[in-house]
């Protein structure tokens, strides 16, 4: 109740300011810090209290929350100020004739850039972007999507296991899943995340790496909507003027499928060293299958969609030629300040 979240604010209104003022040096306060600001601290715990409030209440309750918050902050600031003045006239205030330390830049890590690069070309395009669970069971990472236990496509994704049921997704494609039983067509959405195979470390392999699912369906979805957002999706990565090329092939959850390569920016599709035959597969594509849409119970007379999956470290390497994926894993800091 309100009125409960009242009297806890009171109490810890009280308490601060008894705590705040007999804190005795900077390592007290940094203690009493965590205890009310911290991931779990007191404000993270009466925060979590509003949920249980009628809706009618709950904005009375964060106003009241939040001016409490500032109430402690600033006696936490005030507190720190005066330690501050305290040590400095024991004599421990800092030598300003000492030379300075340079001061370290952070930045972000390449397959972060690639990935929010890709999610904003595909936000733009009206896809939404859904986040999901890393450990998943059998069913949503293999029989929903059209890949039964006798499958032989399973020897190929060589999982990690926790128990007979449960295991550690070997691609983003359950996402496409676990969102149409949620929801009815259109559906219009991007996935991002890390997966797992028991794969070899090596230059072009991982045991663990990141994938992007992406999915659409409604009514009357084609092919050519395939080609259409995905040749889109390539020009604006890699430029206006790449060439993009679809290929037949073969996934258990798509019919047709498609693989989908764009001309090697180094050869010219003449084919070299980098590319081999002049064009570098980017991506797995195709239109979902009738099984699929099965399984969540949509009618595929009525409705038709297409999902499409990339490895982001091997759009990341591409994208800034990168010849081995170990080097985004390795945290070498020299490769990283490249970036």
């Amino acid at each position: 109740m309100l009125e409960d979240i009242k009297e806890e604010i009171g109490k810890l209104r009280s308490e601060a300011q008894k705590e705040f003022e007999t804190v005795k040096n900077e390592k007290e306060l940094e203690a009493l810090r965590i205890k009310y600001f911290g991931r779990k601290g007191l404000f993270s715990q009466i925060i979590s209290k509003i949920e249980t409030l009628e809706a009618s209440e709950r904005p009375e309750a964060g106003f009241l929350i939040n001016t409490l918050k500032n109430e402690i902050m600033e006696l936490f600031q005030l507190r720190k100020e005066k330690l501050t003045a305290e040590s400095q006239a024991e004599g421990r205030s800092l030598d300003l004739t000492l030379p300075g330390r340079r001061r370290e830049y952070g930045s972000l890590h390449p397959v972060t850039l690639i990935l929010d690069q890709i999610l904003s070309i595909f936000t733009d395009l009206g896809f939404e972007v859904i986040e999901s669970r890393e450990v998943e069971t059998e069913y949503y990472n293999f029989e929903a999507l059209n890949t039964p236990k006798d499958h032989p496509a399973r020897d190929m994704h060589n999982t990690f296991y926790i128990t007979d049921e449960i295991l550690l997704r070997t691609h983003t494609s359950p996402v496409q899943i676990r969102v149409m039983e949620k929801s009815r067509p259109p559906i219009r959405m991007v996935s991002p995340g890390k997966c797992y195979r028991r794969d070899a470390s090596d230059a072009s392999h991982s045991p663990v790496f990141h994938q992007l699912e992406g999915l659409l369906v409604d009514e009357d979805i084609s092919f050519a909507d395939l080609k259409g957002v995905l040749s889109s999706f390539l020009m604006q990565l890699f430029g206006k003027d790449t060439v993009v090329r679809f290929n037949p092939s073969y996934f258990q959850f798509t019919e047709p499928s498609t693989e989908v390569a764009i001309q090697c920016k180094m050869c010219r599709g003449k084919g070299c060293r980098i590319c081999g035959n002049g064009y570098l597969e980017i991506l797995g594509a195709g239109m979902v299958h009738p099984e699929v849409f099965r399984a969540v119970k949509y009618d595929p007379k009525k409705y038709t969609g297409f999902a499409f999956g990339m490895g982001v470290e091997r759009i990341a390497m591409l994208k800034y030629n990168i010849d081995d994926i170990r080097l985004f894993f390795e945290n070498d800091i020299r490769f990283l300040r490249q970036f």
